[in-house]
């Protein structure tokens, strides 16, 4: 890993993002190296020759002088970072922002692959109507290991079940799923009695890191070869919406409700989880906003 300190002019940066008002980052690059990584695209900006996940800038700021302006305010830490990255244990930028907005009324979620952020829990209760998300999309841990170095997928979901008995809002973030190799119900019956939410968000390939997924999958689910074609070659959209249809009945027999967007959803903690269909990526609407995760 390359690791440098870099002076950051701010760490919370205004956001198009339909979840959020504000971004905040406290890192550039992320050690968990997903293969998947969408964030990839951040490369460009970091003058960093080496592969995405080989390297990470720890950001130093001054500290934030008018905290208080946040206020009501949805800031997402973590839209391009993993803000519990194995790094944040030595640095802790992401700890020392939250210890800086904390009083302000600002309104946090928090998005992860790690368990780290339980040494935070404490301190994530005192935001009102914090919302954590684990990303879980697969429980096969030999699969994780091909796609991530993140913590495993029983540690994520300690660390939610945790907060969740916290009181704090949790998701189980569905993300990326992968056709014919994610099992998505299985991931629900696992997590549903853990969360507030469920988002799923379908693999989008784009970028450098779409012929490394497909050479993956050549080679390690050579049988499912057409059906990746066939989306990520031909734009065909019908596995995305048959899998809509079947969780959509799925989730009827379950007793869970299931919706195609988080418009201002407000459930009380002991409610069952809404699931959260977000296949479409260009069809999110900015009526999404204040779901939160």
């Amino acid at each position: 890993m390359i690791i440098n300190e870099i002076v950051a002019k701010n760490v919370i940066t205004k956001s198009n993002l339909p979840v959020c008002d504000f971004s905040v980052n406290p890192y550039t690059g992320c050690s968990h190296a997903c293969k998947y990584c969408y964030a990839s695209f951040m490369k460009r900006f970091s003058n960093h020759p080496e592969p995405w996940g080989e390297f990470i800038d720890v950001k130093i700021w001054n500290k934030i002088k008018n905290p208080k302006k946040y206020a009501g305010k949805e800031l997402f830490i973590g839209s391009v970072t993993d803000p519990y990255n194995p790094q944040e244990e030595l640095y802790g930028r992401t700890r020392a922002l939250l210890t800086e907005l904390q009083g302000s009324g600002a309104k946090l979620s928090i998005a992860t692959k790690s368990d780290l952020i339980l040494r935070d829990l404490d301190l994530i209760k005192t935001f009102p109507d914090a919302r954590v998300s684990w990303s879980v999309n697969t429980l096969d841990e030999a699969f994780k290991d091909d796609m991530d170095k993140a913590v495993s997928i029983e540690r994520r979901l300690a660390a939610m079940k945790e907060f969740h008995k916290a009181g704090v809002r949790t998701t189980c973030f569905i993300s990326p799923i992968f056709p014919g190799i994610t099992d998505v119900k299985a991931i629900i019956e696992r997590a549903k009695n853990q969360c507030n939410l469920i988002w799923l968000e379908n693999l989008n390939l784009r970028g450098n890191y779409k012929a490394v997924i497909m050479d993956y999958i050549k080679e390690k689910y050579p049988a499912l070869l057409p059906l990746y074609q066939e989306i990520y070659h031909r734009g065909s959209r019908s596995y995305w919406e048959a899998l809509d249809t079947e969780l959509k009945e799925y989730a009827a027999e379950v007793g869970l409700d299931y919706v195609t967007n988080d418009d201002s959803i407000s459930r009380p903690f002991n409610d069952p989880p809404v699931i959260v269909n977000y296949f479409y990526h260009s069809e999110i609407k900015k009526s999404a906003r204040k779901g939160g995760m």
